[in-house]
């Protein structure tokens, strides 16, 4: 299945190879994916993921992705 992504702030080094920054693009993954399954495909550490929205709803990483969504996924933030 066909997935849309876009990655935000630091996570977006983690983007394909020449992916202009701020541009969604497409990975397949196997049906019956999850987010979680999405992370580890991008080599994601779990750890630099605070949240993920699908369709614009935040969801859980064990959420069942289908084909067609569009996810994007954040790192945690920080300041002071």
């Amino acid at each position: 299945m066909q997935i849309k992504v876009k990655l935000f702030a630091n996570l977006q080094r983690y983007a394909p190879e020449g992916q202009p920054v701020g541009v969604p693009f497409v990975v397949e993954l196997p049906e019956s994916s999850t987010i979680a399954d999405l992370v580890t495909h991008l080599n994601i550490p779990p750890r630099e993921v605070k949240v993920a929205f699908v369709d614009g709803r935040a969801r859980a990483q064990v959420y069942r992705l289908k084909s067609g969504d569009e996810v994007g996924i954040f790192p945690p933030v920080g300041g002071g």
